[in-house]
């Protein structure tokens, strides 16, 4: 990762080397903490970050679900992002954004009420998240042994940093065996999502998305879902098993960081062509299309920093 200069951290820039915290705080020992992933895209206009309140809402939502208060609002913590885009002076085309809380140092022990929230905004320069090979000729995505955990015994609709140490262990298992993305199901063996991403497939000319019944509520799988309606593409939101995967005829994954990543093969099984779909190519052009302000009708997605 490349440094920047500047990271928001409570409500103050800080260098980029002087923003720390102690080892004993809270979510580092029992994990209690929430996360963001938001994007900025150099526009003709300049930066301009993509669904930037959408995305701090579902930080502060993430955070009610998991009793942490956030000493901040939506407002001010859009401000924050958008002046440290500008103020960092990124060059690059894409920025991503991690705005997230934790718990800080304080108290000890498993009851977390009275430990202080640490609220922090970094950003940096960062590319296609499984590769620029990956965006053009897709991925090897393995169905890995670890599942979803069921709504039972997680909070799967936060998204909170304990639900990564299940992504982890997947993605290790997938790369660890060859491939470079792992999908999990759930503990019904239907398809949830990737370790960071949600999952599309296409058959017969029909979209394909599992819903969130188990799994976080992506902001991207929203857009593409609406992109693909107005393209006149029909989508359909239904459980998917493994069999269903195997024979689909494109598939591919979303997300802020995987923004439209193709799936070329699936557990040793080319998916259609075994290279990137005519639908899922169309529906990545109309993405960039919206993320770098060249469509006027998406615009309002977008929140300009300059």
């Amino acid at each position: 990762m490349d440094a920047a200069k500047y990271i928001w951290m409570n409500g103050k820039f800080v260098s980029w080397d002087d923003a720390k915290v102690h080892v004993l705080s809270h979510t580092l020992h029992y994990g209690n903490g929430v996360i963001e992933g938001t994007k900025a895209y150099k526009t003709q206009k300049g930066y301009a970050i993509f669904r930037l309140n959408d995305h701090t809402k579902r930080l502060k939502e993430s955070a009610k679900m998991t009793i942490m208060e956030i000493p901040y609002s939506v407002e001010e913590l859009n401000k924050a992002q958008i002046e440290l885009v500008a103020k960092n002076e990124f060059k690059g085309d894409n920025v991503y954004l991690r705005p997230f809380a934790f718990l800080g140092y304080g108290v000890m022990g498993v009851y977390h009420k009275h430990a202080p929230v640490e609220t922090v905004v970094a950003a940096w320069e960062w590319g296609a998240y499984l590769g620029e090979e990956g965006m053009k000729k897709g991925i090897k995505l393995k169905i890995v042994s670890m599942s979803r955990p069921a709504n039972t015994s997680n909070m799967g609709k936060a998204k909170a940093v304990a639900n990564y140490l299940n992504s982890q262990m997947a993605k290790y298992e997938a790369i660890d065996c060859g491939y470079e993305e792992a999908l999990l199901l759930d503990d019904q063996g239907y398809v949830a999502e990737a370790s960071g991403a949600s999952f599309f497939m296409v058959k017969n000319g029909v979209l394909i998305t599992p819903p969130n019944d188990n799994s976080l509520e992506s902001i991207t799988q929203k857009t593409v879902i609406e992109l693909a309606t107005d393209m006149g593409i029909k989508v359909e939101r239904r459980r998917l098993s493994r069999e269903d995967v195997y024979v689909a005829d494109e598939a591919f994954l979303t997300g802020t960081a995987a923004e439209i990543t193709p799936v070329r093969h699936v557990d040793g099984r080319d998916i259609g062509c075994g290279a990137r779909g005519e639908m899922t190519e169309k529906l990545q052009s109309k993405y960039f299309d919206v993320v770098f302000g060249r469509d006027k009708k998406y615009e309002h997605y977008l929140t300009y920093v300059n």
